[in-house]
């Protein structure tokens, strides 16, 4: 196919056809791919060593030197949820490409050094789905594109990558070295290109370098359209000065509306379950859970909630055959009995009846009465905050953070958001300013530049 598209087989390197996988036995099988043109290998969940030789790595130097533009191309199937290198290429210490798929963070990583530097670019991309996907990295120069399933899914600009690779450089497929990056699925057509714009060779549709006729038209069109929309436009602008001209001296204030009370830019105020702090910042409401002072019980006593108040107080614990319970718990002896101000009274409940067999009880934990198996513990009004998710478990219900929260002194039923700006848990690049979301976050592009993607601006 490269030959097809006038290309030089001199400048492209087979990887699979140059490791000689066919007969490489360990942790390698061949199996049916995407399409039948080319072998595939399935690469298990074991440990191997699948380099190149001696002969294959001096190729593979000598095409590398000095070369600003290369393209590498692979079309796998991961393994869902695993994570794994691609490719590398390194020497002992150091990765000059290195392509690492992470299924548990859902990203697609590019290692390369710079100026004698390593670095790494991110690319948050659900790859390990175990389905079948063909991707293309590119470089030129500075400038690096990944399309997968010939689309362009990221463009961004980086630091030129070093190109001139020791003489102890080596290539690895589907791992970094003898002992990690051991990817888990099935690789075929693995091939790096030094031709500028390599990944036309596995998707030819995108090798379109001049419009069609058809193309002129409406790009003509479309300069039309803008011309008469940019006159409507610079009407608004003109009419829109003269009215902020009017307003230069009066003074404009951002209000938050809660409940049908209106406060006014900087106001404070205390919810009605008194839990949180609240304050109405430029139009925007912003709430945190009241810090609790920190209780140290005595030692026959427990910190525990009371209901309609905040934090947590102390209360006398029982402790019934060496297990030690707090105010409320209950446990099962010859009949139920319940902690209540450090006595263990009795219970006289009765538990009512269950629609299971008896091999499905299961008995929640510090309580008397059995339940069915896979029983919703979170149905039966287990409170977690807004930021957080009531989560069943075989015994009980739990609160856990929703992403980008973090559980207020420790207790996950409560979680405030995460500054991932201030904690540079970002990948907001050069030329970018990150701004905190609830939750979340955005890259913002400096004045003067323009996006690139989500995380970069040039």
């Amino acid at each position: 196919t490269a030959v097809g598209f006038g290309m030089d087989p001199d400048l492209q390197i087979d990887i699979i056809t140059e490791l000689d996988l066919v007969n490489t036995t360990l942790g390698v099988t061949q199996v049916s791919g995407l399409h039948n043109a080319s072998k595939a290998f399935l690469f298990q969940d074991i440990e191997r060593e699948i380099h190149a030789a001696p002969h294959v790595s001096e190729k593979l130097i000598q095409l590398f030197r000095n070369k600003s533009e290369f393209t590498f191309l692979a079309t796998l199937q991961q393994k869902a949820l695993t994570s794994g290198v691609i490719l590398s290429i390194r020497d002992l210490e150091h990765s000059y490409f290195e392509l690492e798929s992470s299924g548990l963070r859902d990203e697609i990583r590019y290692h390369y050094r710079f100026n004698g530097k390593s670095r790494t670019e991110v690319f948050p991309y659900h790859l390990a789905d175990g389905q079948w996907h063909k991707i293309a990295v590119s470089l030129s120069a500075s400038h690096l594109l990944l399309h997968v399933d010939c689309n362009r899914i990221y463009e961004r600009i980086i630091d030129p990558p070093e190109t001139n690779l020791t003489p102890e450089s080596n290539l690895w497929l589907g791992q970094r070295n003898r002992k990690h990056g051991f990817f888990k699925g099935v690789i075929q057509d693995v091939k790096v290109i030094f031709i500028p714009n390599g990944y036309i060779t596995q998707c030819p549709n995108l090798n379109r370098t001049c419009p069609t006729c058809s193309d002129f038209l409406s790009l003509v069109q479309g300069i039309m359209d803008l011309q008469e929309l940019l006159a409507k436009m610079t009407a608004k602008l003109n009419y829109a000065e003269t009215r902020l001209s009017q307003l230069e001296d009066c003074h404009c204030e951002k209000t938050c509306q809660v409940n049908g009370l209106i406060y006014r830019d900087k106001d404070s105020w205390v919810e009605d379950d008194h839990c949180r702090n609240c304050t109405c910042k430029s139009g925007v409401v912003e709430c945190r859970r009241m810090s609790c002072p920190p209780l140290n019980c005595p030692l026959d006593a427990l910190p525990v909630h009371v209901e309609s108040q905040c934090c947590k107080i102390c209360k006398a614990k029982c402790i019934y055959g060496g297990k030690v319970l707090a105010e409320g718990q209950r446990v099962l002896t010859k009949s139920c009995r319940e902690c209540r101000n450090g006595v263990l009274v009795k219970v006289t409940e009765t538990c009512p009846p269950l629609n299971c067999s008896e091999k499905d009880y299961v008995l929640p934990e510090n309580q008397c009465c059995s339940v069915c198996r896979g029983h919703n513990f979170c149905a039966e009004g287990h409170r977690c905050g807004e930021n957080s998710e009531c989560k069943n478990w075989n015994t009980k219900a739990t609160c856990e953070c929703k992403n980008g929260y973090l559980s207020v002194q420790g207790d996950s039923a409560y979680c405030e958001d995460i500054d991932e700006c201030a904690a540079k848990m970002h990948y907001c690049h050069a030329n970018t300013v990150c701004v905190n979301l609830p939750g979340s976050y955005r890259c913002d592009c400096v004045m003067g530049y323009v996006r690139v993607d989500d995380f970069s601006c040039t």
